[in-house]
């Protein structure tokens, strides 16, 4: 058979891979003649490229490798599709096939010969089923669960528009397409992830149909750490961290904790700030029986110079109240909570630091022991989140759910968005965790409200994702701050998380401008304390609007 065929490969750092991959093209039953092979090499740090030339030398693969740009797989596949294009163009087929798998895929060895088949029944564009290879059996039961659920839902979905699907995938690592609908369309949008969902919405507004046979099949590997920003990899790590890291307070008895030798030293933290009210039954009840036993080694509470009393409750409630002002008194007052934090983890000295709310109107002793129990109970973990249900206090009548205002509107959509590993912590800017000093005195520290959203970010890129937990603490009451006092609160969120993504950062200097007082303009403290262990130890500029060294 004369050349009909082209098949991209998009590849970053996948020298252990590739030869399979390459291995199970060259297998294909049309013959090495029928197709080209591109390999995009997405500025690969190992020897990928090595390995799949002499892979292709070996085989007697036809085997072209372009430098990819290196933004992701969606610039990568793209730039291997357009070369397909304009191969087959110069060759005079419009209809010849622009087939793109994945780099840690096997395609079946009819998978060329099948797609060629339906190209000639008419179809534009072939979606191919994607098995997992046979380690995905060894995966956590809840995470098989989980995507047998999501895949029966996603199947009605297209079976709604397609009764005849064979089944609901659309994904790179099979995909096929004449070299003249490619075009027709504008090609493969340079998105840095999800290329192929970006191709789907391209061919819906073309309205080109997508078949989706049972006889076009790739097995793809299991894992958890793949290239691509999103994907399956992704998928995989966020449901497999869902069964493994999510624990419940329940699951943490006080007597078996305290009874751990290996123990190490405790540190409850309790930021505050007008609190007088909820301040010593967070002392009493949350943490007393821990402390009496002898789990918790040291309370402090970190005062903002309340005024109504607070430093008083909770010292008479036996904790060590310390101001912030006072902390680290040569850096000036301190700029937020997050400073207050960082001047408290500097003040103190427990291997374990748990920080808890100050405004809690419904204490129990479960919020503690869940946060603690996952770092005391298994030395992988290095940082737990709290989570809890948050009704909102509408009149006296709770609604549920209807709390966490700037968690959902703001902190979730953006980790979705950037972080999609952390999509699966219900609420990433509790202002309850527990972790350990060693982690905490390597990270920098946001000096307001960006605090807790900024740890989450910087602990998984220190650590990864499976030294991170999340345990539900139940039900939980605090203060709701007014709507608008809730906008500065999500743009020193926003902020925080912007200085963590690649790319060019706003220059507002925390400043926020309130239109409804005629237009003044306040400052939202957006700068960050350095990591402890940082030879510079101060924020430079400003203050309510300084940066970090």
């Amino acid at each position: 058979m004369d050349l009909v065929a082209v098949v991209v490969v998009p590849a970053r750092d996948e020298q252990d891979r590739i030869e399979t991959c390459l291995e199970a093209l060259a297998a294909q039953t049309v013959g090495l003649r029928a197709f080209e092979t591109i390999l995009v090499a997405d500025r690969c740090r190992d020897r990928t490229e090595e390995v799949a030339r002499e892979t292709a030398e070996r085989l007697g693969l036809s085997l072209t490798i372009l430098e990819g740009p290196g933004e992701g797989s969606g610039p990568a596949r793209g730039l291997g599709m357009d070369a397909a294009a304009e191969r087959l163009r110069s060759l005079g087929l419009p209809r010849g096939l622009i087939a793109t798998t994945d780099a840690d895929s096997e395609p079946e060895p009819d998978w060329l010969e099948r797609q060629l088949a339906h190209l000639e029944r008419g179809a534009d564009v072939i979606a191919g089923a994607i098995e997992l290879a046979a380690e995905g059996t060894e995966l956590p039961a809840a995470v098989l669960d989980r995507r047998r659920r999501d895949a029966a839902r996603r199947m009605a979905e297209i079976a709604a528009i397609d009764p005849g699907a064979a089944h609901h995938h659309f994904a790179g690592a099979s995909l096929g397409v004449s070299a003249d609908v490619y075009r027709r369309v504008g090609g493969l949008e340079a998105t840095p992830a999800l290329e192929d969902e970006a191709f789907a919405g391209a061919l819906a507004l073309h309205k080109i149909q997508i078949l989706r046979p049972a006889d076009v099949r790739v097995r793809t590997a299991v894992r958890t750490d793949g290239r691509a920003a999103r994907g399956l990899s992704v998928d995989l790590a966020v449901s497999t961290w869902l069964a493994r890291r999510r624990y419940a307070a329940t699951e943490f008895d006080l007597r078996r904790l305290r009874a751990r030798r290996d123990r190490p030293s405790v540190t409850v933290v309790i930021p505050a700030r007008e609190c007088a009210a909820t301040v010593a039954g967070v002392i009493e009840t949350t943490v007393g029986p821990a402390y009496d036993a002898g789990l918790v080694d040291q309370v402090v509470v970190v005062d903002a110079a309340s005024a109504d009393g607070t430093a008083d409750r909770a010292a008479a409630a036996g904790a060590t109240v310390m101001q912030q002002n006072e902390l680290e008194p040569e850096l000036g007052p301190a700029l937020g909570k997050g400073d207050a934090m960082w001047r408290a983890l500097a003040a103190t000295d427990g291997e374990i630091i748990c920080f808890l709310d100050a405004d809690t109107e419904d204490p129990d002793p479960g919020h503690l022991l869940g946060l603690l129990g996952p770092l005391l109970t298994d030395p992988q973990i290095a940082l737990v989140k709290g989570a809890f249900a948050r009704p909102f206090n509408a009149g006296g009548r709770a609604l549920a759910d209807e709390g966490g205002r700037v968690t959902e509107l703001m902190a979730r959509p953006l980790l979705n968005l950037h972080f999609p590993l952390l999509a699966g912590f219900t609420q990433p800017l509790a202002g309850e965790f527990a972790a350990r000093r060693r982690l905490l005195e390597r990270l920098p520290f946001p000096v307001g409200y960006g605090i807790e959203v900024a740890l989450l970010i910087d602990a998984l890129d220190e650590l990864g994702l499976d030294a991170l937990a999340e345990c539900g603490l139940g039900s939980r009451q605090n203060r709701h701050q007014p709507l608008r006092a809730l906008g500065e609160m999500a743009f020193a969120v926003l902020a925080a998380v912007e200085r963590r993504i690649e790319g060019p950062r706003s220059a507002t200097g925390g400043q926020f401008l309130r239109p409804w007082e005629d237009g003044r303009v306040v400052r939202v403290p957006v700068g960050e304390r350095p990591p402890l262990n940082s030879p510079s130890e101060v924020v430079v500029g400003e203050p309510q609007a300084s940066v970090r060294l």
